[in-house]
């Protein structure tokens, strides 16, 4: 067995409880439109262009093949690059290699931190996930960030061997979620509730999309459905405008379902009517 990792990020401080090494694994069965990691979507290895440096040749563009879904770049783009900048996104690790790079700095993990599976959406690699957590229990604290879109079955697998959660809450409304994500809710709504009734520690975040996430009706929607759960906190993920840079590297056009140059509204009255302390990242 082996699983697709595009990063992995030493000593990050906003993936969960003090300082951990997060892991990100490849492939999202998602869509949302603002997107800030388009490298983690396919769960394909893929070849991505660096922007800094680059002198318009043209010549990756020149062998880039045209596929179903677009353009993208070839070996032969990579090679052809008289600046180096293209390299491939994603390698293939067993779960033994990646929890022995993991473990590099357990050290200082075991005391202070742990490791963090994120991604692209961790879950749609489970058997590799569930295998690299086997592998670290009792080494390192360990945690998954997900937005919950994965069957019942997997999602009871990830409680029982993963001691901490990040749990995305983007969009309550189904017809909403369905427009702005590709999917419905109702999985990811359920999925929440197991692991509110689960005794696992989590928290709650929620990404700001001017327009989308952060209207009103939204966040109001949010806060009751923490507040039935009795979650009184919950961690904001403000919208990055320089999100869409990012697609450019895979030849891809940055296409927001949204007015990504609007001003994200925060509303904090609204947690606070709710009694949810509100922390932005």
């Amino acid at each position: 067995m082996k699983g697709n990792i595009f990063s992995f990020e030493e000593f990050s401080v906003y993936d969960g409880p003090g300082i951990r090494t997060s892991v990100f694994l490849k492939g999202c069965p998602l869509s949302c439109s603002w997107c800030h990691n388009p490298e983690g979507q396919s769960s394909r290895v893929q070849i991505v262009r660096s922007p800094n440096g680059c002198i318009h040749c043209g010549n990756c563009e020149k062998y880039a093949e045209l596929t179903p879904t677009g353009a993208v770049f070839t070996k032969k783009s990579m090679e052809s690059c008289p600046k180096g900048l293209l390299r491939e996104c994603g390698e293939l690790y067993t779960p033994q290699e990646a929890v022995e790079r993991i473990l590099k700095n357990a050290k200082l993990l075991k005391r202070v931190g742990g490791v963090t599976f994120s991604g692209g959406e961790p879950l749609y690699q489970s058997e590799f996930l569930f295998e690299c957590l086997e592998l670290l229990k009792g080494e390192l604290h360990t945690a998954v960030q997900t937005s919950g879109f994965c069957s019942e079955r997997v999602f009871k697998k990830a409680l029982e061997l993963s001691e901490y959660f990040l749990f995305d809450i983007k969009l309550v409304d189904p017809e909403e979620h369905l427009y702005h994500t590709g999917a419905t809710n109702e999985v990811i709504l359920n999925n929440f509730s197991l692991l509110c009734e689960s005794k696992r520690d989590f928290t709650v975040r929620i990404p700001l999309i001017p327009g989308v996430t952060d209207t009103e009706k939204n966040l109001t929607s949010i806060c009751e459905l923490l507040k039935k759960h009795v979650i009184d906190n919950a961690e904001i993920l403000p919208y990055n405008i320089m999100a869409g840079g990012k697609y450019k590297m895979l030849l891809r056009e940055y296409k927001p379902l949204f007015d990504d140059t609007a001003k994200v509204e925060f509303h904090p009255e609204i947690f606070r009517s709710y009694g949810i302390k509100a922390k932005i990242l």
